[in-house]
């Protein structure tokens, strides 16, 4: 985990007192509400439907067990007792007062955390694969490229005013866990002929009111013009990017409108006067950033593993989440591990207070003191000894925290919705809630097998329902919450977008039609092997819509 220098935590005190100097001037009347709104969103700070939403940066995910028994005293003392992981590997808090909010600021700063850049028109929280650094089918550690480009965004003059908000990913592996082609930009590791690391670089990704599938921009940028390259693809962005339409300021448009052709063509003539340049990433100032990071010192063990291989014998429900829930580390003896927030009842993404302090005790028991946050809201240990699975699985249990559903039809992705976003046309959590209350039967959902199924309460798309391979979209009718169902997203190497099946839904339909869904599944999958999303590639989507509508009309 990287540790912050003097630089750093002076640049987050800094900002700490100026938003304190800037609340206090609102609450006067020195600064009108159109005034202080970039103040604020430039802070992490939304105004929601019943309080302030603040939202705090977790930098490409990761986090120690000091920074989350803080996240726990913040939810505490300033919010109702909880927090909130999203899919931008961010937590929020719904339940701030305003005037508390500086407070809660130099509480963060204390631990080397903030708010900046976590909303607004800006560059937003840098994100990466969850498990970056520790997976086997990795070409490339991107953390420390991903800490260059926090260190380079944060606070960038030139960017601090973007037509609208900017959002990167960075994967390691081909397997794409960081969802790159759905962000502005997104960054895949790879080595060029002659072994030189760098990334392909995808723009123009985006969901909300207008999905799109990035594009490759360039085949291959060596890792040292990484930052160069964002540079000029921020001011091509900077400089023909839309202003007057904020349902058509994102580059996704901007690629879209001017073709990517013309837009390489651009980006292309701004690099060649920033190539080679300052920003250009020279190995010592690469190897100055890596050596802040800590660096788990795994023990030497075989890869027989004789207690966890007792408890897979002996205990069906730890087999169960060891195979859902545990991953495989390049480390011999080791393994990565999912702390699952996705319990059946509790709103996706949620952690009380009292369960993220004993989640930092067990980080610093079993993950040296080190643990993530996912895109699918959950946390993550990335160096467990598989000797110890068994022990952290078993102080999980009391928790709720051992549900052994990652990729399982209750592992839902989902946005807060109406219960608290003023945007949202129709809640998300009471359908999460339903849902996984009629699939709660593991075993059956272990004959489900692998489905994404993905919920947002309105078109901004923060619960990725386009990318789900069943996604739910709430959407306003008449004044009533309905809501729309499209199969056969995916995210990964093989992104798509899902399509809707037909007219939306009420409410109380919506676990009768997700079951009908799996039921034709079941039905027509060629073998156990097939996942749902292959089968909705392989018969299309009629079968599935017949079927639902058939049932809705009888």
């Amino acid at each position: 985990m990287y540790q912050y220098d003097p630089i750093d935590r002076r640049i987050v005190h800094q900002r700490v007192e100026q938003f304190r100097d800037q609340t206090r001037r609102f609450l006067a009347g020195e600064l009108s509400e159109d005034e202080f709104r970039p103040l604020r969103l430039q802070n992490g700070l939304y105004i929601q439907k019943h309080a302030p939403m603040l939202r705090v940066a977790i930098p490409y995910g990761m986090l120690n067990s000091t920074q989350l028994r803080r996240l726990a005293h913040i939810a505490r003392t300033y919010d109702r007792g909880y927090g909130h992981f999203s899919t931008r590997q961010n937590i929020q808090f719904n339940w701030p007062r305003l005037e508390q909010v500086p407070d809660i600021l130099a509480e963060l700063a204390q631990v080397d955390m903030h708010a900046i850049q976590t909303s607004g028109n800006c560059v937003r929280n840098v994100t990466a694969d969850h498990l970056a650094g520790v997976a086997p089918d990795e070409v490339m550690n991107p953390l420390v490229y991903a800490e260059l480009i926090r260190q380079w965004s944060t606070l960038h003059p030139e960017f601090a005013h973007l037509p609208r908000k900017f959002k990167i990913a960075l994967s390691g592996s081909a397997a794409d866990r960081a969802a790159v082609r759905v962000h502005d930009v997104g960054l895949l590791a790879l080595h060029d002929y002659d072994g030189r690391p760098g990334f392909t670089v995808i723009v123009g990704g985006g969901l909300g009111r207008t999905p799109i599938i990035g594009h490759e921009l360039r085949e291959f940028i060596a890792a040292e013009h990484v930052l160069t390259y964002l540079d000029a693809i921020l001011r091509v962005y900077n400089r023909y990017g839309r202003r007057d339409n904020k349902y058509k300021a994102r580059i996704k448009i901007l690629v879209k409108e001017l073709g990517l052709e013309a837009f390489r063509r651009e980006v292309e003539a701004e690099w060649t006067f920033l190539e080679g340049g300052p920003g250009t990433l020279p190995p010592h100032e690469v190897e100055r950033v890596a050596a802040r990071f800590t660096r788990p010192q795994h023990r030497v063990l075989r890869q027989v593993a004789p207690e966890f291989e007792r408890a897979q014998r002996e205990e069906p429900a730890f087999a169960r989440w060891v195979a859902r829930n545990v991953h495989p580390h390049r480390v011999s003896g080791h393994a990565a591990a999912t702390i699952s927030l996705k319990a059946s009842g509790v709103p996706p993404g949620d952690a009380t207070a009292d369960q993220m302090d004993a989640i930092a005790d067990l980080a610093d028991r079993f993950s040296f003191g080190e643990l993530r946050v996912t895109h699918e809201q959950n946390l993550l240990f990335a160096d467990v000894e598989r000797d110890a699975l068994p022990a952290l699985w078993a102080a999980l249990r009391p928790l709720g925290l051992a549900t052994a559903n990652r990729g399982l039809i209750t592992n839902i992705i989902a946005c807060p919705g109406g219960d608290f976003c003023s945007l949202a046309n129709a809640a998300s959590i009471p359908v999460a809630a339903a849902i996984q209350q009629r699939f709660e039967d593991l075993d059956y959902l272990h004959d489900v097998g692998e489905l994404d199924l993905n919920i947002s309460g309105c078109m901004n798309s923060c619960g990725h329902h386009h990318v789900g391979h069943i996604g739910i979209l709430g959407v306003d009718k008449g004044g009533q919450e309905w809501y729309q169902i499209s199969i056969g997203g995916d995210q990964g190497p093989q992104t798509a977008l899902g399509r809707v099946i037909g007219p939306s839904f009420a409410r109380a339909d919506v676990p009768d039609v997700i079951e009908k869904l799996v039921s034709v599944y079941l039905a027509r999958r060629d073998s156990e092997a097939e996942r749902f999303i292959d089968t909705v590639q392989r018969i299309g989507i009629d079968p599935f819509r017949q079927t639902v509508y058939a049932l809705a009309d009888q």
